[in-house]
């Protein structure tokens, strides 16, 4: 399958469920899509299309919550990234552990730093942070404010 036929897949697939494509490069093409449809049409592009999960990015874009799902077609050196926008008050989405073993670790990074809730997650507890930091403290939000006065945070987190 070449970049336009499953360019031209999604769109007819998907329609309802795409808000928007970006093509990037030939070998780069992002599609916006509503979180709701996100778990179907990662399946589909995951067990249907063949597509190998590369890895998940989330940030805090100050007004919204943006995670990017990296899927790579590794005999045409195509990356297809499905983008969500979250709310930043409320910042949920249904997870993809179920779908594919390989977005646990990433989902659950994403809960502890972000503060974004994968809905069905089958293990959301801490992967990074120490087991004394804070619920609600959010490392990489923009409106994080350091909670342990005595912390020399030169080293990241």
């Amino acid at each position: 399958m070449q970049k336009q036929e499953i360019l031209d897949n999604l769109k007819q697939r998907f329609k309802d469920d795409i808000i928007d494509f970006f093509d990037k490069s030939p070998r780069r093409l992002y599609v916006g899509i509503k979180p709701e449809a996100l778990v179907k049409i990662s399946t589909y592009v995951f067990k249907d299309l063949g597509a190998r999960f590369n890895i998940a990015s989330g940030i805090d874009c100050r007004r919204h919550i943006e995670i990017l799902y990296h899927f790579t077609f590794d005999d045409i050196n195509l990356t297809v990234s499905l983008r969500v926008i979250l709310s930043r008050d409320t910042p949920r989405i249904d997870s993809l552990a179920k779908t594919f073993e390989a977005a646990n670790w990433i989902e659950r990074e994403m809960h502890e730093l972000l503060g974004i809730d994968f809905t069905g997650h089958p293990d959301l507890r801490k992967l990074l942070l120490p087991e004394n930091w804070p619920d609600g403290s959010y490392p990489l939000r923009y409106d994080y404010k350091e909670w342990d006065k005595d912390a020399i945070r030169d080293r990241g987190v």
